[in-house]
Parts: C-alpha cells; sequence; structure tokens
C-alpha cells in the first residue's frame, strides 16, 4: 500500500519499499549537493562516530528537527496516529507513538498495520519499542527507521505487564542488557536513537544510568521524574531537580516529562529543569488542546485573573477526533479510550449516556456523533479555558 495513502502494511525495510513508500521521489539525474559538515554528520552512522562527534550529531539532528519543546508522550493505545495528529494541530511540535512490542512487531504482520500507522504531516515522529532481545530490536527498527526520526527505547514503563514480560522500567535492574539495546540500534541505524527513562530513588545511581545510556549511543534522553514505584501521577509530584541533574550532567538534549497540567507549568518546567523539551501524557488525554494554551475547569483558580472562555469544549474536541479516526482507522478500543478520558466529566454529570456507551459492543461512527450530541441536548457545557494575555 502506497505511503501516500497514509496508513501502510509494513513490509521489511529495503531501499526499494522505501522509496515506494515515500510521499516525495528523488530525481536521481539531479545533480549531486554539496555536503555540509552538518549534513555529513547527520548521513554517518553512529558505529563511525565516536565521542564529540556522535554529541555533535545527536544536536544537529536535534536543531534540524526545529528543536521541539511541546512533545506528545508515549501511551499505550494512547498516542496513536489520529490523536498524534489532533494534538498537533493545538500545539504539539512532535509526537511519540504507543509502545509496540519489538518481538510481535517483527512477528506478526497484522500486527504492525494496526498498531503503527503514519503520515506526511506526522513528523517529528519517535517510533518507540519495549525489549529485551538486541536483534529482536534492531529488526523491528528497519521495518520504521524510514517513517521517524527517532527509534525510542522504552525503559520507563513501571506496570506489571512490563515486569512479566521483562521490559520498560524493570531493565533499571539489568543495566548490562539496557546498554546492549542501545548499542546495537545505535551501531546500525541511520535514525538516531532515544531512550524514555524512570528515575532512580538515588540521585547518583540515575546520573550513572543517564551517563552510561549517552555513553552506549543515546542521541536523545526523556526523563519521567518519577521512580518505577511512583505509578500514580496525581497523588506523587515529579522530581524536577532530578531531571535538571540529568540535564546539567548530560550532552545531548533532555526531555522531562511530569506534572504538566497546563501550560503555565510547562513554561515552569523548561526553566526549573533546563530541558530541552517536555512530554506531557495524561493531562493531554483529557484536553489534547493543552499546548495550544486551553485548560479544563480543574486548573483554573478563582484567584486566578485573565481566564476566559476558550469558546472550545472537549465535545468539540472529541467530533475532530472522531473525524480523524474516519481519515486514519485505528483499533475501535483506542477510539473507545481516548472517548472516556475526553468526555469523563460529561458523562459524571449524565452516567446513564456513559451506560449506553459501555453497553455498546461494537461502535460505529454514527453512534458516537450522535451520542455527542445527545449530551449537548442534554445542556451538558464543560468549556475550555484560555489565559487573556
Amino acid at each position: 500500500m502506497a505511503f501516500g495513502s497514509i496508513t501502510q502494511t509494513l513490509a521489511p525495510s529495503t531501499a526499494d519499499n522505501a522509496d515506494d513508500l515515500c510521499s516525495e521521489t528523488i530525481d536521481a539525474c539531479a545533480p549531486e549537493p554539496v555536503v555540509s559538515h552538518e549534513t555529513s554528520l547527520l548521513a554517518s552512522p553512529n558505529a563511525y562516530l565516536t565521542g564529540d562527534a556522535r554529541i555533535e550529531r545527536a544536536w544537529a539532528h536535534w536543531k534540524k528537527l526545529g528543536e521541539p519543546k511541546l512533545i506528545v508522550a508515549p501511551m499505550v493505545d494512547n498516542s496513536e496516529l489520529p490523536f498524534r495528529l489532533l494534538c498537533r494541530k493545538y500545539g504539539a511540535e512532535a509526537a511519540y507513538t504507543p509502545m509496540l512490542h519489538s518481538r510481535i512487531f517483527t512477528e506478526n504482520e497484522k500486527y504492525r498495520s494496526s498498531e503503527f500507522t503514519t503520515c506526511k504531516e506526522d513528523r517529528p515522529l519517535f517510533v518507540q519499542f519495549c525489549a529485551n532481545d538486541p536483534d529482536t530490536l534492531l529488526e523491528a527498527a528497519r521495518r520504521v527507521e524510514p517513517y521517524c526520526d527517532y527509534i525510542d527505547i522504552n525503559l520507563g514503563c513501571p506496570q506489571r505487564i512490563a515486569k512479566r514480560g521483562n521490559y520498560g522500567a524493570f531493565l533499571m535492574d539489568k543495566l548490562p542488557l539496557v546498554k546492549s539495546l542501545v548499542e546495537k540500534l545505535a551501531q546500525n541505524l541511520n535514525v538516531p536513537v532515544s531512550c524514555k527513562i524512570r528515575i532512580f530513588p538515588d540521585l547518583q545511581d540515575t546520573l550513572n544510568y543517564a551517563k552510561m545510556l549517552e555513553d552506549a549511543g543515546c542521541a536523545l534522553l526523556a526523563v519521567h521524574g518519577r521512580t518505577r514505584d511512583e505509578k500514580d501521577g496525581k497523588k506523587i509530584r515529579a522530581n524536577w531537580e532530578a531531571i535538571r541533574a540529568v540535564k546539567n550532567a548530560l550532552r545531548i538534549p533532555v526531555l522531562a516529562n511530569g506534572n504538566i497540567r497546563h501550560t503555565d507549568d510547562v513554561k515552569r518546567c523548561l526553566e526549573e529543569t533546563g530541558a530541552d523539551g517536555i512530554l506531557s501524557a495524561e493531562t493531554l488525554l483529557e484536553n489534547p488542546a493543552l499546548f495550544a494554551g486551553f485548560r479544563t475547569i480543574e486548573w483554573v483558580s478563582d484567584s486566578e485573573e485573565g481566564i476566559q472562555d476558550g469558546k472550545l469544549d472537549q465535545a468539540d474536541l472529541v467530533v475532530e477526533y472522531l473525524k480523524l479516526c474516519e481519515k486514519y482507522p485505528v483499533p475501535w478500543r483506542m477510539i473507545r479510550a481516548h472517548l472516556h478520558k475526553m468526555l469523563g466529566e460529561w458523562f459524571r454529570v449524565h452516567p446513564h449516556v456513559r451506560d449506553d456507551f459501555n453497553a455498546q459492543s461494537i461502535l460505529s461512527f454514527e453512534f458516537l456523533y450522535d451520542m455527542v450530541s445527545r449530551l449537548k441536548d442534554l445542556g451538558v457545557t464543560r468549556p475550555l479555558y484560555v489565559k487573556n494575555t
């Protein structure tokens, strides 16, 4: 299936099919371009770069992408293509795919075609894999390398499924394996390798961990400022001081993850951590317009001046999301999960509408559009707010 048709079944990555899937063609008869020092660095496999050259390449790539500051975090079943595009419309400057299981991705064509889709507007893009075998990870990464800007290794998932599967944050106990995963990709891919981690309870352990990843070839590090055991993001504040310490210790770009509820938090996080960008997850699920300055009533203080109705609500965002899903199909389980998040407050006012939604074992777009209209007809209003600046 051609790349221009937006979603595609990924075949093994070869030079031939990569050209077929590109939305732009290359004139083979055109004169060779003059290659600058920066372009040469970007084209050089990491296997041939060491020390300062590898760090320089990491920054050259980040700058080429425009140094995005506002980034959609990886979310299992939730950061799929239509949701990424919705967030991009409202200010997101880059995005991660949901975590993909590297072994299943290499073995199962149906999994590949349903779980990873993209389009030309979906850049810059991080494709995230969980893994515990370097060769399997490399095989999976090569399949998507032509369609993304980073291959990301999930080293931060704290859930029980990650413990059972021996991946994510539970590889923090197996640092030689982590190092081998990063080195395998860094030495064999043209696209840079990034990692997303959680912090250790001890700061020095965190710094040693981050430095090890950088030395192994990681070109960008995203740091979730909570430990593996700190799973409740609403009750436990992320440790921005630890993120700042990592940023100060490393030479590659560092992203901060945690405590982002609205754009005031974005500004404070960037200032307090010194990070090169921030990631948001849970808040975006409820409010995909976060990065455009919109906030839910939950984050509006009575004493705060200049807050006004943004003339946008979550039902409007749901309709936009559904239209994107019609254009770029994704599994219904993802759509169902997003509607529960975006319409959660509406459902609390009219639980019978939520019950009707939950009773639908087979969903249709007609039913979902009707459900949104029904909520509006019931007089539910949950405006998003903006700060008048």
